[in-house]
């Protein structure tokens, strides 16, 4: 597909998102709060929600809280703990079959991006009789959800305010995403006490992860005041807040900051879209079960650094909103700057620099599906087709530097 195809797409969905009319969901934010979702519940005469989560959130007894003030106020539900790191279309079916088999009325889902993805998959496929795959793309969920509400445990995805949901075929290996305005949960919870026994890994990857979905909502071609502004924002918090929030992960001020980052970012990107970063993290979490919010972390200043010919003054911009350039030099130096802080707080945080577990004989094969999922779906700011992402991944893999003491796993 050539260059003007690929940018006509670009500008049609651009125009199509502009007037398309998107749910605001209604909000619960603050300290303990989510022991206050029962309210909605009651309030939305929701007598038996099924509550998605997974098993490390239940061992953890992050959900005592939720679960304790259920029922105290009677409010009757059922927990499917089914959900894995990248959900599956399996994952998916087993909490269908859970909600018919208990006569469920709503969802609450409770976990990170994948918990409130496989939800809001699950939703779907209550009120939308088709099989999952057939969904994948945009706009293929003819039908409302039932009443959803998500309560994120990490600060990452912002799922709990965007149009996607991303699931991994286990058969195939491939990880697709689901797009559609009925996605939007009903509600959602931003309760900080729910973050605060997250490990510092998973809070350095998940704030990446956000940072991620706003610098490429930011930099795409398919921005607006509005989703120019909640990236922006949500960059500057990111930028202020992830490491402390890293190094003091009990302080509730600092997890509320990064929940609204996240959150930001998900207003941000689910208007804009999202860029060849998650393409190829998408890619690489399919076939090496690689965290998504890891993946993005490595990736992201790969893709910048490869964009920066087409991106550099809005990245420029970036710098100088966030304080850390001297206006005194070029654009084109102060984009180095931004790019050079990212490379910094992955480093300050234990991610990796690069992702041996890249395989040379997977590398066409992965730029064959990165290209397929980028183009034209993704509005980026340079067009790459197979053969740049083959030298991409050679790049991330690390094969210039092999054997030279490089950490590779996080900590």
């Amino acid at each position: 597909m050539n260059k003007a195809i690929i940018r006509i797409r670009h500008i049609a969905f651009k125009v199509i998102v502009r007037v398309l009319p998107f749910p605001e969901p209604e909000i619960l934010s603050g300290k303990g709060l989510s022991s206050g979702v029962y309210e909605l519940m009651l309030k939305n005469n929701c007598k038996k929600p099924l509550i998605v989560t997974d098993k490390m959130l239940i061992r953890m007894n992050i959900i005592d809280g939720l679960i304790e003030s259920l029922r105290a106020n009677k409010v009757d539900y059922v927990i499917f703990n089914g959900v894995q790191p990248n959900p599956t279309i399996g994952n998916i079916e087993e909490g269908v079959k859970f909600y018919r088999e208990n006569k469920c009325d709503s969802v609450i889902a409770f976990g990170g991006g994948s918990s409130i993805d496989c939800a809001k998959i699950i939703a779907a496929k209550i009120t939308n009789r088709k099989d999952v795959y057939s969904m994948k793309g945009l706009f293929k969920i003819r039908r409302r959800l039932p009443y959803l509400v998500a309560i994120p445990t990490t600060a990452g995805t912002g799922s709990e305010v965007t149009v996607a949901a991303v699931i991994t075929n286990e058969n195939t290996h491939e990880k697709f995403a689901i797009n559609d305005t009925k996605l939007i949960p009903s509600a959602y919870c931003l309760d900080p006490e729910l973050l605060t026994g997250l490990p510092k890994g998973l809070t350095a990857s998940t704030g990446m992860d956000a940072l991620t979905h706003a610098i490429e909502a930011y930099i795409g071609w398919n921005g607006t005041s509005y989703t120019d502004k909640y990236a922006v924002d949500a960059i500057k918090i990111i930028f202020e807040n992830l490491q402390r929030s890293y190094e003091d992960g009990k302080n509730l001020e600092l997890r509320q900051e990064m929940l609204v980052a996240s959150n930001y970012a998900g207003r941000a990107f689910t208007r804009a879209s999202i860029g060849y970063v998650h393409a190829i993290a998408h890619n690489l979490g399919g076939l090496y079960n690689l965290p998504h919010g890891l993946a993005n972390a490595i990736v992201l200043p790969y893709i910048l650094e490869a964009s920066k010919s087409k991106a550099y003054k809005k990245l420029a911009r970036l710098a100088r909103e966030t304080g850390i350039a001297d206006k005194s030099i070029s654009d084109k130096e102060q984009a180095d700057v931004f790019i050079g802080r990212i490379r910094h707080m992955n480093m300050l945080m234990g991610i990796p620099q690069y992702i041996p577990e890249i395989r040379e004989r997977d590398i066409p094969y992965l730029a064959d599906r990165i290209e397929k999922e980028g183009n034209p779906a993704y509005p980026v700011p340079k067009i790459f087709y197979k053969k740049d992402f083959e030298e991409i991944l050679r790049t991330i893999r690390g094969e210039a530097v092999e054997n030279k003491g490089i950490p590779t796993t996080i900590h």
